[in-house]
């Protein structure tokens, strides 16, 4: 991968990252970059949070929210007759876990969106390469500004 731009590398390293299981080690020898360099781009392109977005669908997210407040009501229900209450910090937690399955159940999901793009992206880069990649770095901010 000698004849490719840096930024041809880190985007080619992010898909690697994004959509497979290599260690970083081994995405910085496909790429031909340190894995020291890999790691700066996980971290400045915050593939981490992308990538937990990209694995774990809207639904299994909602459905784990869901469980833990479940967990929380079945403490408060095994306690005896008159103390069946949410102590405050009980009480925030669920309010917390209610907030982000509203929020999941009306946002479209990361996952969603990037595939989405990419589909876009394979439909117009068959049409004019140039728009492709325009897109392409558009979008890419605009995923990171939502993370």
């Amino acid at each position: 991968m000698a004849d490719i731009t840096n930024a041809q590398k880190k985007e080619i390293a992010g898909i690697l990252y994004l959509q497979g299981n290599l260690t970083q080690q081994e995405i910085a020898e496909k790429v031909g970059v340190s894995r020291r360099t890999v790691g700066t781009w996980v971290t400045s392109g915050k593939w981490e949070e992308m990538k937990a977005g990209f694995t774990m669908t809207r639904e299994q997210q909602i459905m784990n929210l869901q469980r833990q407040i479940a967990e929380i009501n079945n403490i408060i229900s095994d306690r005896p007759a008159g103390e069946r209450f949410a102590t405050p910090a009980e009480a925030a937690t669920i309010a917390k876990l209610s907030a982000a399955i509203d929020k999941l159940e009306k946002d479209a999901g990361l996952k969603d969106l990037i595939s989405s793009a990419t589909r876009f992206l394979v439909w117009l880069r068959a049409l004019d390469v140039n728009k492709a990649k325009e897109f392409g770095a558009l979008w890419d901010q605009f995923i990171r500004s939502t993370l």
